[in-house]
């Protein structure tokens, strides 16, 4: 019996196959310069027997672990950390009624992290957009005075009392500086 992730699998071999990489250059006498080794990942060949009446159950999970590509851990005989279900092939012969051979390529990966982190924000503000005006409250109306302009004009124009008008504003009706802002609303 061995463990694979979180499945219970009854195992006929384990093969693991280890090797590195070289980087090998030619000279003019005698073997090659070798410089550089580089360790491989880890891989394991497993031949497993998925037996039961939910065998086909079991081979569907472990193909979606293989697909999603989820990192377990696999602990038989040899103990590998961090693999993945490189691909999966199944020997379904008449010799087995209730059950089917599978072999398993597994292979050790490591995932690479990373100290970048997501800036943190600010939450949203309205800064920039217009502001609802709260019920009740009036928004205030500015005019630009021009030549000619009177209390009475205003009023008449913008629907506001000439003694709300003088109110506001504060400048004598007979002497309105042209180019002041007026309120008017």
């Amino acid at each position: 019996m061995a463990k694979l992730g979180k499945y219970n699998l009854f195992v006929l071999s384990e093969s693991p196959r280890f090797s590195v990489e070289t980087t090998s250059y030619p000279v003019e006498k005698g073997i090659a310069f070798t410089d550089h080794v580089k360790a491989e990942p880890e891989e394991l060949n497993v031949e497993v027997f998925l037996s039961g009446s939910n065998y086909q159950k079991t081979l569907d999970q472990l193909k979606n672990s293989m697909y999603k590509g989820e990192i377990m851990t696999y602990a038989g005989r040899a103990i590998v950390r961090n693999v993945i279900i490189e691909s999966i092939s199944a020997n379904m012969d008449k010799s087995s009624k209730n059950g089917v051979q599978v072999s398993l390529s597994l292979k050790q990966i490591r995932v690479a992290t990373t100290p970048y982190t997501k800036p943190k924000t600010k939450p949203p503000t309205n800064s920039g957009k217009k502001q609802p005006i709260p019920k009740g409250a009036t928004q205030a109306v500015y005019h630009v005075a021009k030549q000619g302009d009177s209390y009475w004009l205003l009023s008449k124009k913008y629907g506001t009392s000439i003694s709300q008008l003088q109110a506001w504003n504060r400048y004598p009706p007979t002497k309105i500086p042209i180019g002041v802002k007026l309120r008017v609303k």
